[in-house]
């Protein structure tokens, strides 16, 4: 049997990408690591990481390591000193991904309110709007928003979110008037780039009960939702975003509605959970805060959990 420390070392340089700090989390000198990782790759026949002087990326047979150690790690976690007859309390620390600005705005107020009721816990929050491997990641959950297909995954809907296509008032005043959707193919719109596919994302409606689905021409296109807002405050075009994220401008006045009236079904937020895995602690706190910290804009519209199937492909969100 291969050193136990060596599959530990391993995991460190492949979670941080760096010997420097998996280092320093594991309070062992870099040459240490290094050798370590050397005499398991020697030991397996395998080369785990291609190394650069500027970074250490896994290679495909590190990436496959890397998943099998996942579970493994979190196990030993859990044999914390800190657990020990505590119960159902959480402790540890929760590994979260979520989109940039639903993680800003939304879940960081949750998770803050979360840590202060347990302090034993520890909150690693990961901001990305590029879709990330939970288990690569060695993430407890991620939010995600869009159709989802994984069938490892074990889905919790936590939130809804209306759909809002939006400009500024400068844009309006200088196009002709929207009435409704077929008016759009005159308009200009700052698209959402799928980080997933890089294609452009459709703009969503409902018109006589019957959902309609319409692409108009782009001047810009950008992969983050702050930045889409922003362009679209500059004049740059119409934009069609989750509610949570231009709200204070609605109010403000700075952006404006277009056709209220053809707001397609709001958008589920889900959390998912890798399927193979024990619901801890810390994972089913972070589904009651959330559940009790959401917008009251934005009531949750379910709160079953689904075991995604292969194929599956329904609406469910899409940012």
């Amino acid at each position: 049997m291969k050193n136990l420390s060596q599959f530990l070392n391993f995991a460190a340089v492949a979670t941080h990408g760096s010997f420097a700090q998996a280092a320093r989390e594991l309070s062992l000198a870099p040459s240490s690591v290094a050798k370590s990782v050397a005499r398991l790759e020697q030991d397996l026949g395998v080369r785990l990481f291609h190394r650069t002087t500027r970074s250490v990326q896994l290679t495909a047979e590190g990436q496959r390591l890397f998943a099998k150690c996942s579970r493994l790690l979190d196990e030993i976690e859990a044999l914390d000193l800190r657990s020990v007859g505590a119960n159902d309390t959480p402790t540890g620390t929760l590994r979260i991904g979520a989109p940039i600005g639903y993680g800003t705005r939304v879940m960081l107020p949750v998770l803050a309110n979360l840590q202060q009721r347990f302090p034993a816990l520890d909150i690693d929050l990961r901001l990305s709007d590029e879709q990330v491997d939970l288990v690569a990641q060695r993430l407890d959950a991620v939010i995600r928003f869009g159709a989802l297909r994984d069938s490892s995954m074990i889905a919790r809907q936590v939130d809804s979110q209306d759909l809002l296509l939006c400009a500024s008032p400068a844009y309006l005043s200088a196009h002709a008037r929207i009435r409704r959707v077929a008016d759009l193919s005159h308009h200009t719109l700052v698209a959402f780039r799928m980080p997933t596919t890089g294609r452009d994302r459709a703009l969503e409606f409902s018109e006589r009960g019957k959902p309609v689905t319409v692409t108009p021409s782009s001047r810009f296109r950008i992969n983050h939702g702050e930045a889409l807002v922003e362009a679209a405050l500059r004049g740059a075009g119409l934009t069609q975003t989750p509610a949570f994220i231009v709200r204070q401008h609605l109010e403000s006045g700075a952006l404006v509605e277009v056709l209220p009236q053809c707001r397609p079904a709001p958008l589920p937020v889900n959390l998912l959970v890798p399927g193979g895995r024990t619901r801890t602690a810390r994972i089913q706190a972070l589904i009651d805060a959330l559940a009790a910290g959401r917008s009251d804009d934005a009531p949750v519209a379910s709160t079953k959990t689904v075991k995604l199937r292969n194929g599956s492909d329904r609406r469910s969100g899409d940012r």
